[in-house]
């Protein structure tokens, strides 16, 4: 069996860490297509070093522009490459960047059947690009992998029921294996001047919050309240709206460069709690029981909030307030899944595009 896999950005390649060996340790043939979205060294190579993911087949080098720009050079330089290395028996994807929406639609037109992984999630606000992304995804999937029961409710409410699965998280799956490892490689102290729970640790990228000068002034703003030091691990594209617009970071605010995932992964297990606009960051705090307060006004992890282990702030400066000042302490239960969803997914994948679905 022969799979196209596709990644793109930081996260993809975490989740693709664990899947990728499954498939191997499945006897799946595994090409793997890095579309270059994220392209900086601190954003794409250290990972595939450091998680000893295969070297990719080819790098489309797509790069930053517009959604429409990143997408469409994606989708014209994948549907040639796939054209002259296939057939494959699956286009795989994951999450809902511009490179799997790109590759869903390549693998829709030529066609080969497509796999998501991390389907079913639903912010339910289409002004998010990655909201339209999944919506597309799961539409034109063949098979839909959920990392929760609330993904395949969500699902069920637009229609889409078969060739659903519950498989669990891949992310629970690559934090079990490589948390112990990051304890072990980068103590807190060789990467920041505090110890565990001497520091909040915060990440902020996502466009909403720093594409817009006074959104991001307010952002910066906001941290005045947090009692703690604050590491910030800056991503590029915070940097350059920083620049761009003029705005200061406030003193408290310890800016790094982009980290690693073992070392994120060792800065989470010692962090006092995380302010963050990232989704798999809100998974991970969750599963090392570091408190979250998610900077965005709605969150796919609904589980992490019902949990009473992730309060939801957007930009609200007195929401805010309110979280500093009832940080849960009793630690979260476990949700999606055991830790084996990547097995799962590889034995779904061998089965073939006719297998039943199962909830």
């Amino acid at each position: 069996m022969r799979i196209c896999t596709v990644v793109g950005a930081r996260p993809q390649f975490i989740k693709a860490a664990v899947v990728s060996a499954a498939l191997r340790e499945a006897g799946c043939a595994e090409t793997l297509v890095h579309t270059g979205q994220h392209y900086d060294a601190g954003m794409s190579a250290v990972f595939f070093e450091e998680l000893s993911i295969p070297a990719p087949a080819v790098n489309l080098g797509v790069g930053s522009g517009t959604h429409a720009q990143q997408t469409g050079a994606t989708m014209t330089r994948l549907e040639a490459f796939v054209d002259e290395e296939g057939p494959f028996d699956w286009m795989l994807v994951y999450g809902d960047t511009n490179s799997t929406l790109a590759a869903t639609l390549v693998a829709a037109k030529l066609p080969v059947p497509l796999a998501h992984v991390e389907a079913g999630l639903r912010s339910f606000n289409r002004a998010m690009p990655e909201e339209v992304n999944r919506i597309v995804t799961d539409r034109l999937a063949t098979h839909c992998y959920c990392p929760s029961p609330a993904a395949i409710d969500n699902l069920a409410e637009e229609g889409i029921t078969d060739g659903v699965f519950f498989t669990g998280d891949v992310m629970y799956d690559a934090l079990l294996r490589y948390q112990p490892v990051a304890r072990k490689r980068y103590p807190v102290d060789n990467i920041v001047p505090y110890g565990a729970g001497e520091y909040v640790l915060m990440t902020l990228h996502r466009a909403e919050n720093v594409d817009h000068p006074d959104r991001l002034q307010h952002m910066m703003d906001n941290l005045e309240v947090v009692p703690w030091p604050i590491v910030w691990p800056q991503h590029p594209r915070a940097k350059a709206r920083l620049d761009a617009f003029d705005v200061a970071v406030p003193e408290r605010v310890h800016v790094i460069e982009p980290v690693s995932y073992l070392e994120m992964l060792s800065l989470l297990d010692g962090a006092r709690l995380v302010l963050t606009d990232s989704g798999g960051v809100q998974k991970e705090a969750y599963w090392s029981r570091c408190p979250c307060i998610t900077l965005r006004s709605e969150t796919e992890w609904v589980e992490t909030v019902k949990a009473g282990w992730n309060t939801v702030v957007g930009a609200d400066r007195e929401k805010l307030v309110q979280a500093l000042e009832h940080v849960p302490e009793t630690p979260p239960q476990p949700h999606y899944g055991d830790g084996d969803a990547a097995a799962t997914i590889a034995a779904l994948l061998r089965r073939g595009p006719t297998s039943s679905s199962s909830t």
